[in-house]
């Protein structure tokens, strides 16, 4: 009878960046079970992201460099992983596991980018990047919010990690008799810092700003939470047997923890976004006692995001398909304690911030060889010498910088392979339902798009189009909304006040806007353009929506929207739902 494969657990935060842990030196910050673990655990001291949220979980759950994938960005319709990537879930799916994710996913909340249709079996998600976004559940603040359960908006009792971490809990008793993997995927400590006062009070009077301390006591709730997972693993008698990791994103958020504000930041130049080390070097700890991986080790070699899936794989003892293949390699022997060949002083790692429509060569970049950082193509830093990264010494070494500058010229042709194709979200997929199509996705030459529901509180213009797969032809109903459907307020009307209950003692004052009031827009007519047929318009009244009926054929197609008004009001309706009618 063959050995029964170990259970895997990642638990990854959004935003906390190396600095903020205890272990990490940070000087008042209370993490005493996260700082358990980094004891217990093999830990990679110099692994790297992606510099912002989607294009590192692209990277974490394929093993290819996130602009392969199609996602270099969080908004804008690229952060939407290709349909023909193969996902971490897939992979443990396919051999056997259940599979789990809790939290944020940021990878597509549509068909065929949904967790669900990735490989994820039971899925308790927010929508887009962050709770509060566009595509999240209208007025979810943190607090007693509804997420998406296997698909079907669920209200939940609870702040946001702890309603993750405890439905985690369930899927793994659940699941207790055979291998799992459980994605934890926590919001916190992403902005808005919304939490419970008492974790705020922890540090009110250790930080120069608010923000600062909210961000911070997210994190000690997070450590909280992460110490009862150990402690029902224990329980269960799965501990031994389970490879359990903690991770996070991308660097520190600097709106939160910005030097200017007396944030600790682990001596590193930079926060999230940017692509000096404090923008991309994170942590990650992997703890399998069964697997003798452990012992508080550090391991020294550069690595990166693309190394997750390979090395999962591998300790799981799962063989790639042919076919398959990663950009990544496999770090199961030097978790394991083997020592490093030579082969790791000549890897190259890189890493870039692109944030834009269609990414720009050399645009925010670094490439990476053992201490050696090439930024921006032209600025060289020894990290030996200057971990802050503030001499730049180019001149000195140009063969070096030219052996980057080679390397990066093979990373970006690598990455090149798929980027000007299209990403569309489908509509008429058999059994799909309802497609909503909202501004968060939005396509335009300057990814301006209104990705946030404050912005559509505000009405924040935007103008673009969706990129669309229509799976079968027939009549489509499109019903263009100002607000979503959940909200249940006309197209033309305004908010006065409150229309949402939100949690006020945990949220800043200055952050209530996002939560109430909304500004009515002097709407006349909606009107709908899909390429390749004519365009179609109706005259809006008091009514939610604004419904236009179009004949399609099978294909791809361009939808933009509008709704056009009063003092040359013209923009995208926020949210668009589209059904099959025959």
């Amino acid at each position: 009878m063959a050995a029964r494969r170990p259970n895997v657990i990642l638990v990854l935060t959004d935003d906390q960046g190396y600095p903020p842990l205890g272990a990490h030196g940070h000087p008042f910050l209370k993490t005493p079970h996260l700082d358990r673990f980094h004891g217990e655990a093999v830990r990679f001291e110099q692994f790297h992201s992606g510099t912002t949220c989607a294009p590192t979980r692209a990277g974490l759950m394929t093993g290819h460099y996130c602009n392969s994938t199609g996602v270099w960005h969080t908004i804008g319709g690229r952060s939407l992983l290709r349909a023909d990537e193969w996902t971490l879930a897939d992979a443990l799916g396919e051999a056997g596991y259940r599979t789990g994710i809790f939290g944020k996913w940021h990878l597509g909340d549509e068909y065929p980018y949904r967790p669900q249709d990735r490989g994820f079996q039971t899925c308790v998600v927010h929508g887009g990047g962050g709770i509060s976004q566009t595509p999240d559940w209208w007025g979810n603040d943190y607090f007693d919010d509804t997420y998406l359960a296997d698909g079907v908006p669920t209200k939940f009792e609870g702040y946001c990690t702890d309603v993750f971490f405890g439905e985690a809990l369930k899927f793994i008793e659940a699941n207790a008799a055979e291998p799992f993997f459980c994605f934890i995927s926590t919001n916190a400590p992403h902005s808005p810092y919304n939490v419970e006062a008492r974790y705020r009070e922890l540090y009110g009077e250790t930080t120069q700003t608010d923000n600062y301390a909210r961000f911070l006591g997210m994190i000690t709730n997070i450590d909280e939470n992460f110490g009862l997972l150990r402690e029902r693993l224990a329980a269960l008698g799965l501990e031994d047997d389970t490879i359990l990791m903690f991770a996070s994103d991308n660097g520190q958020c600097g709106f939160a923890a910005g030097p200017e504000k007396g944030a600790f930041n682990a001596g590193m130049r930079g926060f999230k976004g940017s692509v000096y080390e404090g923008g991309h070097r994170i942590p990650w700890f992997m703890r399998w006692p069964k697997g003798e991986i452990g012992g508080g080790r550090d391991v020294a070699p550069l690595t990166a995001y693309i190394d997750m899936m390979p090395t999962l794989l591998d300790l799981c003892g799962i063989e790639v398909p042919a076919g398959r293949d990663f950009h990544g390699r496999s770090l199961a022997p030097l978790a394991r304690g083997e020592a490093a060949d030579t082969s790791w002083d000549d890897r190259v790692i890189v890493t870039d911030t692109q944030r834009v429509a269609e990414p720009i060569k050399w645009r925010m970049s670094c490439v990476m060889k053992g201490p050696w950082r090439l930024v921006n193509r032209d600025e060289l830093y020894d990290l030996r010498a200057d971990p802050n990264q503030r001499s730049d010494i180019a001149a000195d070494h140009p063969a070096l910088v030219e052996e980057l500058r080679e390397a990066y010229e093979a990373w970006w042709t690598l990455c090149q392979r798929q980027v000007a194709s299209d990403i569309p979200i489908s509509i008429g997929a058999p059994g799909q339902g309802v497609a909503t199509l909202t501004t968060h996705d939005l396509r335009n030459d300057d990814s301006d798009v209104v990705w946030h529901q404050g912005q559509v509180r505000l009405g924040q213009a935007c103008k673009g189009y969706w990129e669309v797969e229509v799976e079968q032809a027939g009549d489509y109903d499109f019903a263009l909304r100002r607000w979503p459907a959940e909200a249940g307020h006309d197209i033309r009307a305004g908010i006065e006040g409150d229309d949402v209950a939100f949690t006020r003692d945990g949220i800043a004052e200055a952050e209530w806007w996002l939560y109430t009031g909304g500004k009515a827009l002097e709407i006349d007519s909606a009107h709908l353009e899909v390429s390749g047929y004519p365009a179609a318009s109706t005259p809006v009244g008091n009514e939610a929506e604004a419904v236009v009926r179009m004949t399609l054929e099978l294909g791809h197609v361009h939808v933009s929207a509008y709704f056009i008004g009063a003092a040359g009001l013209m923009q995208a309706p926020y949210y668009v739902y589209v059904r099959r009618v025959i």
